[in-house]
């Protein structure tokens, strides 16, 4: 059996701030959502993948989500890292530094990570070697 990965889920406070976010940063708009009486599951998704980010927005809760201290993340890949920078700078998003990562001299990865309005990191990376 193989497993095809379809969807990452979040837990978020604030629906419209996280759609506006997630649409403004990379692109993402709402393919569908699920409106429960207690709950919502908003599916964000682009054409560049059939893999959708899965916002949850539990309608009782009114204090952010405590992310605990383990280090997770989500990541998408980009062509062009630093015309996305600038774009998410000028958009006042607030990315952090660009980071041409080669810790033995060849370069693993070149990124930044920006941060989502509930406190996620995303892991921005330039598109080349196994990060297509």
């Amino acid at each position: 059996m193989q497993a095809k990965a379809i969807h990452s889920c979040i837990r978020v406070l604030e629906e419209a701030r996280s759609v506006a976010f997630y649409q403004a940063a990379f692109g993402l708009d709402v393919a569908e959502k699920l409106d429960f009486p207690e709950f919502a599951l908003i599916y964000l998704s682009n054409p560049e993948s059939a893999f959708e980010l899965e916002l949850t927005v539990n309608k009782s809760t009114t204090e952010p989500y405590d992310l605990g201290n383990g280090y997770g993340h989500f990541a998408v890949s980009v062509k062009d890292l630093a015309e996305e920078h600038a774009r998410m700078e000028a958009a006042g998003l607030n990315p952090g530094k660009i980071v041409d990562f080669a810790p033995a001299g060849t370069r693993v990865a070149k990124f930044f990570f920006i941060t989502d309005p509930d406190g996620y990191k995303i892991e921005v990376i330039e598109r080349g070697g196994r990060f297509l």
